[in-house]
């Protein structure tokens, strides 16, 4: 292949977005594959006091003091007990390292600029300012998490002075 046609082949695949795909009960979600640090099995945290109930407690991953965070509580899912699936999806976002809890990772996969339309106003579990999209691929619809705003948010300031 010559290099005018591998500039070609690299501008195409351009707008393509990778996302990290995790469950939550019946629902997957995808969140960007560039903010993933690492995948983990999930290990006991140390409760912080007066914590809200989706920050599980914190956890020392070689030296980080990293706040985790149970996304099914944060969505308002049914609890569930962790099992062997249960991951711990380690993001760095806003130059902060946090651990979300998951029911499973599923794959990465790739989503073109027309596989993701807009988010819709209703009918998820999840405030719709935290989603980035909805992608479809064939027969699965992936909500897609905007991991960004989801932990920087108001609350997620909590994690900052609990994790401080």
């Amino acid at each position: 292949m010559n290099s005018s046609t591998n500039q070609a082949a690299l501008s195409a695949e351009a707008g393509n977005q990778e996302f990290l795909v995790f469950s939550l009960g019946d629902e997957e979600y995808a969140i960007d594959i560039l903010k993933v640090q690492e995948i983990r099995g999930y290990e006991n945290v140390t409760r912080i006091a007066n914590a809200p109930d989706f920050i599980k407690g914190v956890t020392n991953l070689r030296g980080v003091i990293v706040p985790i965070v149970d996304l099914r509580l944060k969505f308002h899912l049914e609890r569930v007990e962790y099992g062997g699936q249960t991951v711990v999806i380690v993001v760095n976002v806003a130059e902060r390292v946090v651990g979300i809890v998951v029911d499973g990772v599923s794959d990465v996969m790739t989503l073109t600029p027309e596989q993701i339309k807009p988010a819709p106003e209703f009918g998820v579990t999840l405030s719709s300012d935290f989603l980035s999209g909805l992608g479809s691929l064939e027969d699965r619809m992936l909500v897609l998490v905007d991991i960004d705003k989801l932990l920087t948010s108001d609350e997620m300031a909590l994690v900052e002075k609990a994790a401080d």
